[in-house]
């Protein structure tokens, strides 16, 4: 069975699309990572993010390591057909790998890039790493 909606995206040279993970109740962006079509129908299946690792070549459920999944409610695509947004529940109010509530914590000041955010949980309580 094909799935004529995936059809519809423009992926890119490397057979890839930006995903925009953003919380449904804020509307605050929360991250940004690549989905292949095999990440994008297992997304639209399951009702979790999944996203393509480029770093580990193959495909990252959101959550799979640190339990910080997201919960999709809706998925959109950009009026160009290039740009994937997904309005998502983030489990546990993690979804940055620093521990972080969201990937945009740097701010520009005085050209120099800020932390501005806190850490909410260490990478080490995370990911059971040692520092």
């Amino acid at each position: 069975m094909t799935e004529n909606w995936l059809d519809q995206i423009q992926w890119n040279d490397q057979g890839l699309v930006p995903a925009i993970a953003q919380e449904s109740g804020t509307g605050k962006v929360l991250m940004v990572a690549w989905m292949n079509r095999d990440a994008l129908s297992e997304t639209a299946r399951s009702g979790r993010a999944v996203y393509w690792s480029r770093s580990r070549k193959k495909l990252w459920h959101k959550g799979e390591e640190s339990g910080h999944v997201q919960k999709v409610s809706e998925i959109r695509l950009d009026c160009d057909n290039d740009v994937i947004l997904l309005q998502v529940e983030q489990v546990g109010g993690i979804a940055c790998h620093t521990g972080r509530h969201n990937c945009f914590f740097q701010v520009l000041r005085d050209d120099q890039w800020v932390a501005v955010d806190p850490v909410l949980k260490s990478e080490a309580e995370i990911y059971g790493k040692k520092s």
